[in-house]
């Protein structure tokens, strides 16, 4: 199998944990494409009665197009299960997310999941976090300066650039800084100074979130159950 077949067969091997009755948090990315398709035909096919939260309007107009009843965050008291994709695991199951500019959105539909679940192919999964960039969303205003503070502290900065050389903007219209490190050896530490930095709205470190990670592999899905 290549890597979408890989990334359909976790998809789908996801969507069999949706229940009758849940509200659902719905990631972004090209695994979660094939996670909603499989969603709504189960939808479809056993009459489910669920309703989605999604962390990109690209995943929101998918799934309504397929059926899926959507939802704003702020309408919602509760969500049951977000299912997302992952950049990359490493071996605590401990996570980087963000190679679509969406870490923000899925990280506040995540951290108000009672459950969380990634969904992968066997490529990313690592011994160690840092190769994929980490990414972090800046505020215009003064993103030099937080630029400079993260170059000082030898984190190898960059601005995400589009194909025409522009900056990446997010849904919040703000600007992406990926970190190139090659190697987090300290995620938590690394978190711990970042979350302490003026400027920075969120960046895609997501540690002890997950509960449950489904990999696409080569001998089919597997159910990995992360311990926190």
């Amino acid at each position: 199998m290549d890597q979408s077949e890989l990334k359909k067969v976790a998809a789908e091997r996801a969507a069999e944990f949706v229940e009758d009755g849940m509200t659902l948090g719905l990631g972004t990315g090209s695994t979660v494409f094939f996670l909603v398709e499989a969603i709504a035909r189960r939808v479809k096919a056993e009459n489910l009665h669920i309703e989605a939260v999604a962390t990109s309007s690209r995943t929101a107009k998918q799934a309504s197009d397929l059926g899926i009843t959507m939802k704003d965050i702020n309408d919602v008291d509760h969500i049951d299960l977000c299912i997302d994709g992952a950049d990359e695991i490493d071996k605590h199951y401990q996570g980087i997310k963000g190679g679509g500019a969406a870490h923000t959105l899925e990280k506040m539909v995540a951290t108000t999941s009672r459950r969380n679940i990634w969904i992968v192919d066997e490529s990313k999964l690592v011994d160690t976090l840092g190769k994929f960039p980490l990414p972090t969303e800046v505020i215009p205003f003064g993103c030099e300066q937080v630029f400079h503070r993260l170059d000082a502290e030898g984190l190898h900065p960059q601005f995400r650039l589009d194909d025409s050389g522009q900056r990446v903007t997010t849904h919040n219209k703000n600007f992406v800084i990926d970190l190139h490190m090659g190697k987090i050896d300290h995620p938590h530490l690394l978190k711990q100074f970042l979350d302490g930095q003026v400027g920075i709205l969120e960046h895609g470190l997501f540690l002890d979130l997950v509960d449950t990670v489904v990999v696409g592999t080569q001998d089919g899905a597997k159910v990995l159950p992360a311990i926190r």
